[in-house]
């Protein structure tokens, strides 16, 4: 973006950041602690020039600011992480957080502080482990905010230099010497609604949004309706907790069933399970035990698929657990496409099963069975949706 003739950028404070005319450096100052404070500032608050972890950081000469996303194995949280001296705790609400009015550390500690919204502060604790699994402190305001420049999810929020006048103020055994950390805060909000009012620039008006396009299914649902290949497979139904499926494992294949909608040519396969057959599975996919158990080997169905599969099909699931039970079991995989994925940006929405997709667009499913069992049920109506989504 070019700037106009003659624009001149506002004079900055090159301590605070600020525009010279809201400068708060006049307000600030400097407090020594026992207690070692580290901030991790989420990028965007670095850009909010009414963010106060600047302002704490300019009036606290022994604390640290650091600016990132990704905090696990970085420098500055292993540093944090190795202060046996002063270990370190997050000053963060939760389950397990202790009132540190109630319920103080023993000794002096390193309190780190997330600075960002609330969510995006609940993102960087819950992303990284090594903050997660620290003792947690959290504490009764004294007061509602005075962050009236900006609004709080909640009316017992506070900023973070306010939860720090307070927290310091009882780590440290002297309240009345924290509460200067209030003035170059209440100096900022002042200025910038003193700024608000006096302000004679016209307000900027939104243009109203264009309605919506349309949604449009993928191209590939026309353009290569030949190559669609529909697949369902159905697994052992061993839950993780049983022991016998490992986290990570897409499970125990037991039945493959495929059709292409344009020609019609079908695969129907049972597999005989490696495991012990689930009590749950048999009714849960609509088939007899004795036909699961007397199914054929992986090594035949992988020898079928082969033959059946053309070097141009596009194999089209919902969702990613059938190429994943395909894979565990040695099926080379064509080019796939994930028809939950796409119905989720069709609709803009989330789905759930592919009995709902059909509900939402109220289209009656055709009833047909491309197979036996619970899997033949769905793999017709893969086959409605993608129908469905070429005529669209």
């Amino acid at each position: 973006m070019s700037l106009p003739l003659g624009f001149e950028p506002r004079p900055t404070c090159a301590r605070c950041q600020r525009p010279r005319s809201v400068c708060y450096c006049a307000h600030l100052s400097a407090l020594e602690t026992r207690t070692r404070v580290v901030f991790l500032q989420h990028p965007r608050e670095e850009l909010l020039g009414i963010g106060t972890a600047r302002m704490a950081n300019l009036c606290l000469p022994g604390s640290e600011l650091h600016v990132g996303l990704r905090w696990s194995g970085s420098a500055a949280l292993e540093s944090i992480l190795a202060d046996r001296e002063r270990p370190a705790a997050l000053l963060f609400p939760g389950p397990t957080a202790q009132d540190v009015g109630t319920s103080p550390p023993p000794g002096p500690i390193t309190l780190i502080v997330v600075d960002g919204t609330w969510s995006q502060a609940k993102k960087i604790v819950k992303e990284t482990p090594e903050l997660a699994a620290l003792p947690r402190y959290t504490f009764v305001p004294p007061a509602p905010s005075n962050y009236r420049i900006r609004r709080e999810p909640r009316e017992d929020f506070l900023s973070t230099i306010e939860s720090l006048a307070h927290v310091l103020g009882v780590l440290e055994g002297d309240p009345e010497r924290f509460r200067a950390l209030h003035a170059p805060f209440h100096a900022m909000v002042e200025a910038q609604l003193a700024f608000a009012r006096n302000s004679t620039a016209p307000r900027h008006r939104r243009r109203p949004r264009p309605p919506p396009s349309p949604p449009r299914p993928a191209p590939i649902f026309r353009e290569r309706f030949e190559d669609l290949l529909c697949v369902v497979t159905e697994a052992n139904a061993w839950s993780f907790k049983s022991g016998q499926r490992s986290k990570g494992d897409p499970g125990d294949l037991v039945q493959c069933l495929a059709v292409r909608p344009q020609s019609g040519e079908r695969l129907e396969v049972v597999v005989a399970p490696l495991l012990p057959l689930s009590p749950d599975t048999a009714p849960l996919i609509e088939l007899s035990a004795e036909l699961i158990q007397g199914g054929g080997s992986r090594a035949e169905f992988c020898e079928a698929w082969r033959s059946f599969v053309r070097p141009t099909d596009v194999m089209v699931a919902w969702g990613t657990h059938t190429p994943s039970l395909l894979k565990a079991v040695g099926a080379p995989l064509p080019e796939f496409l994930d028809l939950r994925r796409e119905v989720r940006i069709f609709l803009n929405r989330r789905v759930g099963p592919i009995e709902g997709f059909l509900t939402m667009l109220n289209v009656p499913p055709s009833g047909e069975w491309c197979g036996p069992g619970r899997g033949g049920r769905r793999l017709g109506m893969l086959v409605d949706a993608v129908q469905t989504l070429r005529t669209r």
